[in-house]
């Protein structure tokens, strides 16, 4: 059995995969050194393990793991199973990096744009060859909300998602009807602009506001819940083939 962990700006996700399935998953704001032991102790069947983060953490979180079982930090040096184009590599985050490996090994041989609705939209193409081209970033859902209403003296936060306005009939349900439609008509003008010039490229849609937005887009696209750790845990098993 494998360990996953995914140290994102937004949430902290840990998820145990056996015979390359989820069969358990925690997210927190914050992984505790206390609450990933529980989970080694549970586990001691557990035999690999890769860590990613986008943002600062606890070196003890990487002691513990280095102490109890075999570790890899996701770093731009880690092997992968896809061929990296992008023309920073250094500058890549891990988990736009992963959710390309998971849209090669869930569409093998086929062009595929994976997007993520969280903390930022991100959009990432890789295609039929495993070839990670790039792909875009945006605000996402909350960035939006927040930003209106710090950046003006007097918009309010809005706190509750919206339903399908079109045409707002006071402040809240203006700004959730601009949020909203701003976004899915972001992500059905990348989608169409991609399939233009790749007619069977898949979609797939994930991240923590995916199931909010999946039934408002207007385009064919697969709802696929925690991309970002089965990407990971693709790598994960990439190096270990790779060494045995």
């Amino acid at each position: 059995m494998n360990l996953v962990i995914d140290l994102g700006n937004t949430n902290q996700k840990l998820a145990l995969f056996k015979m390359n399935k989820l069969v358990h998953f925690e997210s927190y704001k914050k992984l505790s050194e206390k609450r990933l032991l529980k989970t080694l102790q549970k586990n001691p069947t557990l035999t690999h393990s890769i860590i990613s983060s986008v943002i600062a953490h606890s070196s003890l979180l990487i002691a513990h793991l280095k102490d109890r079982i075999h570790l890899i930090e996701l770093t731009g040096h880690t092997p992968i199973p896809i061929i990296n184009k992008y023309r920073t590599p250094a500058t890549l985050g891990n988990d736009r990096l992963a959710s390309a490996v998971a849209g090669a090994a869930i569409f093998p041989g086929q062009d595929c744009l994976v997007i993520n609705a969280g903390t930022c939209i991100t959009y990432d193409f890789i295609n039929r060859n495993k070839e990670y081209i790039g792909g875009a970033i945006s605000p996402g859902l909350q960035m939006r909300f927040r930003a209106l209403n710090t950046f003006t003296a007097k918009l309010p936060l809005v706190s509750s998602l919206p339903g399908n306005v079109m045409t707002g009939t006071d402040t809240e349900s203006s700004i959730g009807s601009g949020v909203i439609n701003g976004i899915t008509g972001e992500i059905e003008y990348f989608a169409n602009q991609y399939l233009k010039k790749y007619p069977d490229l898949k979609l797939i849609l994930s991240g923590g506001d995916a199931n909010y937005l999946v039934n408002r887009l207007k385009i064919n696209i697969f709802a696929v819940p925690n991309c970002v750790l089965y990407g990971l845990h693709e790598i994960l098993r990439f190096n270990v083939e790779e060494r045995s």
